[in-house]
């Protein structure tokens, strides 16, 4: 079975049962299509010398509660069956690697803008690296080209930025478009005030001298994989600053890597003008091999991040 997101045994839990990848479907005219109103994690999972793993299910399950809070919400289930519902969706798929969306949603047929109820339906989905996510296979020595969006992140006044809910995604999608227009491939986006934030979907870090900088908290995503480098990066004694960044600064970066789950570590070629001679830089490759020991369950510092299939 090929296709976009359909792997080898597409077997989806879908509100306490297991379905067929093709019988988790809703209505066109459901509330969370046609208003934005689906929350979403998604999460990483891989196969070590110990076993099949997954990154970080914790905080992932505590933000996606954190966002269902943020929005008036309520999940059907307690977190404990949410974990569990989790592995078990991985272990009835036969992938040894990829990656978990879980998703609550509204099903219901709705006109209003308001929510038609409180409580979520929930599903999750297991999805595979290379058939079903081929266009993240970029080396870590190819790099990626990157620009600052005519877009600016949505402020915290406006939506809660640190939920994540499909509605505040098109704040994304517009700067990807924007740079892909431009000829490059990611986007990164300024706040209302011109401080360097986050790309669409993805954190950024510079790296200027010694030190490793990235965008502070108020108006970003509160990134696993973007706390996971910095919590990483400082175990390791690498000096990890977290500040506002103003918008100049990123022309002026020794080093420029994106973040987040497809990719841990995704080192920038070219910011707009500017060809970085080295890819990865020096500070890039050391914290690109420390995640991958990481998540291959080859650092016992950080084997707490490990949750067993």
């Amino acid at each position: 079975m090929k296709g976009l997101f359909m792997n080898s045994a597409p077997v989806v839990f879908l509100n306490g049962s297991f379905v067929k990848w093709h019988d988790a479907t809703v209505h066109i005219m459901c509330h969370s299509f046609g208003r934005g109103s689906a929350i979403f994690e998604v999460l990483g999972f891989q196969t070590t010398k110990k076993g099949r793993f997954i990154f970080r299910l914790d905080d992932h399950i505590n933000r996606l509660f954190e966002t269902a809070k943020l929005l008036a919400m309520e999940l059907p289930l307690p977190r404990e069956a949410i974990f569990d519902a989790v592995i078990k969706t991985v272990q009835k798929n036969s992938l040894n690697e990829g990656f978990i969306k879980i998703i609550g949603f509204f099903p219901q047929i709705s006109f209003e803008t308001t929510y038609p109820q409180k409580m979520l339906d929930l599903a999750i989905f297991i999805l595979g690296p290379e058939r079903d996510l081929a266009d993240l296979d970029v080396s870590l020595t190819e790099g990626t080209s990157v620009c600052v969006s005519k877009w600016a992140k949505l402020s915290p006044r406006m939506v809660p930025t640190e939920a994540k809910v499909a509605a505040n995604y098109l704040n994304g999608i517009m700067a990807r478009n924007d740079a892909k227009d431009r000829g490059f491939d990611y986007a990164i986006m300024c706040d209302e005030v011109g401080f360097l934030a986050e790309g669409a979907t993805e954190s950024i870090f510079l790296v200027k001298g010694d030190t490793l900088m990235t965008p502070a908290m108020g108006t970003i995503l509160n990134g696993i994989t973007r706390r996971s480098i910095l919590e990483a990066a400082r175990e390791t004694g690498i000096k990890a600053v977290e500040d506002k960044l103003p918008r100049d600064i990123i022309y002026e970066a020794d080093e420029i890597f994106l973040s987040g789950t497809p990719k841990k570590i995704l080192p920038v070629k070219r910011m707009e003008e500017h060809v970085f001679k080295e890819i990865p830089g020096p500070v890039t490759k050391i914290l690109s091999d420390l995640m991958s020991e990481i998540v291959s369950g080859k650092d016992d510092r950080f084997s707490r991040w490990l949750y067993p299939v």
